[in-house]
């Protein structure tokens, strides 16, 4: 039998209508008593950690999951944490990135209709995420929805509305769920050792994007406020001509200011190295994202400045290393 804890952070898979819109309203406990469970197989735990809707998600709810996960770990099989769609995709990076290679499976999923609706999704996403998290051969940290078993740093929401709201962004499925089957594509070995478990995030981290109209004094501004811009591009990658001094004066200013392009266009990455106007950044102290996606840009950033505390040569080694699968490109 398998001892699975099941996580509730709110979100529409727990929300109910009161009159103003939906809000999270429905505990753990009333999730469970919309599934069907195979009681012989699966022993399911239940733990009400906040209920919130997603929107709302910080830094500091991402460190309380990943602390209840740290505190449970050694007592349970697997994790299913349900939570809000818009912002599932940050905290299933946030935990792969405080959680490193669990070899226990950590599943996050949730629902575009709550669980009490008479047509809805949320009750095969839970049940899938439940036979996902029991599988002797899952591990790591993953997104499951709609069937489908995505990496959690390559998911991405792109549908506000329809059930199969989630896409692996630059890398395949790890599997699907079909009827409690698992066909799986990706076969990751074993992990055999005890996960790494990181406690600290930086968030000082602002995300511009891009648009033909930006004005260079906006970018002093935000310098001044944040340690690291991600710089979300047009195309592979490139700085408009009229900004560049203006970054190159960023770049060299007493203050240490990280910059880190990537690109407005979701599929394929960045690669600044193809055009001139991703070359001019060549006498910057850059990095680059890659095939990463926005989440997992942001929040890996966040971790690794935690953890390089001002050195860039380290920050720039912990930003290109893969962890779960984040990224093709291992510099």
């Amino acid at each position: 039998m398998k001892n699975i804890l099941m996580i509730s952070t709110g979100g529409t898979i727990a929300s109910v209508n009161k009159g103003k819109g939906l809000v999270p309203g429905l505990n753990s406990r009333d999730l469970v008593e919309y599934l069907k469970l195979d009681r012989d197989r699966i022993n399911l735990e239940t733990l009400d950690l906040m209920s919130i809707d997603s929107t709302d998600i910080q830094v500091e709810d991402w460190l309380k999951i990943s602390c209840a996960l740290e505190l449970n770990y050694d007592k349970y099989d697997g994790f299913v944490i349900t939570h809000g769609t818009d912002t599932l995709a940050y905290t299933a990076c946030a935990i792969s990135y405080l959680i490193q290679n669990s070899k226990k499976p950590i599943v996050l999923t949730g629902a575009q209709k709550s669980i009490f609706s008479d047509i809805t999704d949320a009750k095969l996403n839970l049940t899938d995420s439940i036979t996902y998290a029991s599988d002797d051969k899952s591990n790591d940290v993953s997104i499951v929805f709609n069937g489908k078993v995505i990496a959690g740093t390559r998911g991405r929401k792109e549908k506000t509305k329809s059930y199969d709201a989630f896409t692996s962004l630059n890398y395949p499925l790890l599997a699907t769920v079909h009827d409690d089957r698992i066909i799986r594509y990706i076969h990751k070995e074993a992990l055999e050792e005890n996960p790494t478990f990181y406690h600290k995030l930086d968030d000082s981290v602002f995300l511009l994007k891009l648009i033909p109209t930006i004005e260079p004094e906006l970018l002093f501004y935000i310098f001044e406020k944040y340690k690291t811009v991600i710089v979300e591009s047009y195309g592979v990658g490139g700085i408009p001509s009229y900004l560049v001094d203006t970054f190159k004066a960023v770049n060299k200013s007493e203050k240490q200011r990280n910059i880190v392009i990537t690109t407005q266009v979701p599929m394929e990455g960045s690669d600044i190295s193809v055009y001139e106007v991703g070359r001019r950044l060549d006498e910057l102290n850059i990095m680059e994202s890659f095939d990463m996606t926005l989440e997992a840009t942001v929040v890996k950033l966040m971790w690794a400045m935690a953890q390089s505390e001002g050195d860039f040569n380290k920050l720039k080694d912990l930003f290109y290393t893969q962890i779960n699968f984040d990224t093709l490109y291992e510099l």
